[in-house]
């Protein structure tokens, strides 16, 4: 083992120093691991005509982990040293004891790559930075005599990760991010509505700062604020409701994704829970969550606990097959990790959690779908949306949604919400279509205080009987 091993970190402690102190941790353990993470982020805002933000922030720390059976010790630090390491083991083992347990076979290896190693940071200069946004402001603003109000912002972030595993095995993954977004505000007529888009993912900045790139997005920006401008009000009551491909696939993530993650099935509080096997979608629906799909923004090449991550199958033609797993979890359920370890940062223990979670394609055009809906509501675009993981009930705001009557999509509609739950949302799939499409690289998670970067997609789909929350009768 040599030194440069460990060379991202500023740290007083060798390889071999630290491996020594981890199994002094998890001797009599079932599982754990050193997780080292270097950091570093940058974030610009430019707004009402100027730069409003400019952020940078670096972080560096550990965290050590000893688990046997379903507890699990975790201490953290940000001073990576050897006593440090010594006060984290002595934390750790606190909370396993004597242990008496038998450490679990390491995670597989894996040489693939999914997204480059380079600092996404670096493609751009400060000042070429702030002059982008300042092009974007005025080339959005120049679109659309009604645009009052422009946001622009860029970020990247560039994350180095090393998992050191007790039986010697050392795992790094160096994580790229970046992502774009404007949103827009436009008046007529007293009336104000405002529009938003972005994208991102695993890759640099270089590949969302040229205009080719960003003026579609802040055209769709536009687009979208002004669909918001001549909405009426959303009508409440029982509809059928066709979703929109990509985006709208976080209904899946919500409503079905985290009520299949290991934990809550394991302590029997997902609306899941017991039905491996069974029936419980329309025939037809397929919903993987995949890892692997290069430069996602929910991609990963390796968990946070140095599992590979996988192309998981969880519903299968409208059967319940597989659910997300970490290393604890998947144990204690007498079932294989699937790659699904993840956490915030040093600071967090890794818990089971969506990679890119999408529904795939079937056959169906969807413009047939759209005809073949005689009274409804057609929701292309989302914002913020809840659900409780015990009953699967969900509460979903729509962002961009249309009356359709007869199969003619009219009016934009106004403060729709769609309600239901995903058991039974699931069973009223009526038609899929075949147009699956992924999310362009915006989505983020939250549990248990822990945000993660996800993805999302899904093709067209005819959902029978939502509720509909609106404010017209």
């Amino acid at each position: 083992m040599t030194e440069d091993r460990f060379a991202p970190f500023e740290t007083q402690i060798d390889e071999a120093a630290a491996l020594a102190v981890l199994r002094g941790a998890t001797a009599g353990a079932e599982d754990g691991e050193l997780f080292l993470e270097r950091r570093r982020s940058e974030a610009l805002v430019f707004d009402d005509g100027r730069l409003r933000t400019a952020s940078y922030d670096a972080s560096e720390g550990f965290g050590l982990r000893a688990v046997n059976g379903e507890v699990a010790g975790y201490a953290h630090s940000t001073e990576i040293s050897e006593p440090a390491l010594k006060r984290a083991a002595e934390t750790a083992r606190l909370a396993v004891g004597d242990g008496g347990g038998v450490m679990a076979p390491p995670p597989a290896g894996t040489n693939r790559h999914l997204y480059t190693d380079a600092d996404p940071m670096a493609d751009a200069g400060f000042g070429a930075k702030i002059d982008i946004l300042s092009e974007i402001d005025a080339f959005t603003r120049g679109l659309d005599r009604r645009v009052v109000q422009v946001t622009a912002s860029m970020a990247a972030s560039h994350q180095e990760v090393f998992i050191l595993r007790p039986e010697g095995g050392l795992v790094q993954d160096i994580r790229p991010m970046a992502r774009l977004n404007i949103s827009v505000i436009v008046e007529e007529n007293g009336r104000r509505e405002s529009g938003g888009h972005g994208g991102g993912g695993r890759f640099g900045l270089s590949g969302l700062i040229e205009p080719a790139s960003w003026q579609p997005v802040a055209r769709e920006a536009l687009r979208i604020a002004l669909v918001n401008l001549s909405a009426e009000p959303a009508p409440a009551g029982q509809f059928d409701v066709v979703l929109g491909p990509g985006w709208p696939g976080v209904l899946i993530h919500e409503a079905v994704g985290h009520g299949l993650e290991g934990d809550f099935n394991r302590k029997k509080s997902s609306a899941f829970a017991g039905l491996m096997g069974q029936q419980v979608a329309a025939k037809g629906v397929t919903i993987l969550d995949d890892g692997t799909l290069p430069d996602r923004r929910g991609s990963i090449t390796v968990d946070d606990e140095g599992t590979p991550s996988g192309r998981n199958v969880l519903i299968e033609d409208g059967v319940l097959v597989g659910y997300m797993q970490d290393r604890q979890n998947a144990r204690l359920m007498g079932v294989a990790p699937t790659g699904n370890g993840r956490r915030e940062s040093f600071a967090h223990a890794p818990m089971p959690r969506m990679t890119n979670t999408y529904m795939l394609g079937g056959d169906a055009d969807p413009k047939a779908i759209l005809a073949d809906l005689k009274d409804g509501i057609y929701a292309v675009g989302f914002g913020g949306g809840q659900v409780d993981i015990t009953n699967g009930k969900f509460v979903f705001n729509c962002t961009e949604a249309y009356r359709v009557k007869n199969g003619v999509v009219g009016a934009a509609v106004k403060g729709a919400t769609l309600i239901g739950d995903g058991p039974t949302a699931l069973h009223r799939i009526r038609a899929i279509g075949n147009d699956m499409a992924l999310d362009p690289g915006i989505g983020n998670c939250g549990k248990a205080g822990q945000w993660v970067p996800v993805g999302v997609g899904m093709p067209s789909l005819l959902i029978g009987g939502l509720t509909v929350g609106g404010s017209a009768a």
